[in-house]
């Protein structure tokens, strides 16, 4: 069975001018489209074939680097879209006790998260994660992910410049302020921290 491109879960104008439509229509329809068809031609006919794309991303890591590339940056934006809200609210209850626990405060969290998504070097990721109980963030590099690490994956942040580039050309910290203060999905982050385990790929 063949993976799918995931809808946004929203609007493509609903972010502007943070993020707009024309950058989603590049973003999603494009480049997350490009990881998902070139995943399913690598996998078709073959024992991965009808496999999660979880577990195929397992199965490609350090012995099939193409298809490992194609597979978590398919899973990685999956990811993303979700990571994203028109309005981001705010953090509350038991995700809003375990930012205070590990961070001591939501605005110390989000000054790291900026930090480290303005000082990762070339393209990547910075994500909220639990790990055993305990939030951290952390980055991976170009199409690396969290899907397959022992980790619960919160949310994610994309560094790559397609993610930014038409908005904000390359100034990638004017981009991170507007996502992380004011369209982070802590709805979301605060589901997956309730679930215990990482977000799966939609089938």
């Amino acid at each position: 069975m063949a993976f799918t491109l995931i809808d946004l879960p929203f609007a493509k104008e609903a972010l502007a001018p943070a993020i707009s439509g024309e950058t989603f229509d590049y973003h999603h329809g494009k480049h997350h489209k490009a990881y998902i068809d070139k995943t399913n031609a690598a996998i078709a006919g073959t024992d991965l074939d009808g496999k999660s794309l979880e577990y195929v991303i397992a199965a490609a890591r350090g012995s099939n680097q193409g298809l490992f590339n194609n597979a978590a940056q398919s899973w990685n934006h999956g990811f993303y879209w979700h990571s994203l809200a028109p309005q981001g609210g705010a953090p509350a209850g038991d995700l809003a006790s375990a930012i205070d626990a590990a961070f001591g405060s939501l605005e110390k969290l989000v000054a790291l998260l900026k930090e480290k998504g303005a000082g990762h070097f070339a393209s990547g990721w910075v994500w909220l994660v639990d790990r055993g109980g305990t939030l951290e963030v952390g980055e991976t590099h170009d199409g690396d992910t969290f899907a397959d690490q022992g980790v619960n994956p919160l949310l994610v942040i994309d560094l790559w410049e397609h993610a930014y580039y038409i908005d904000h050309r390359n100034a990638r910290p004017a981009y991170l302020d507007a996502v992380i203060d004011q369209h982070l999905n802590w709805d979301f982050a605060a589901e997956n921290l309730a679930r215990g385990s990482a977000w799966t790929y939609p089938a």
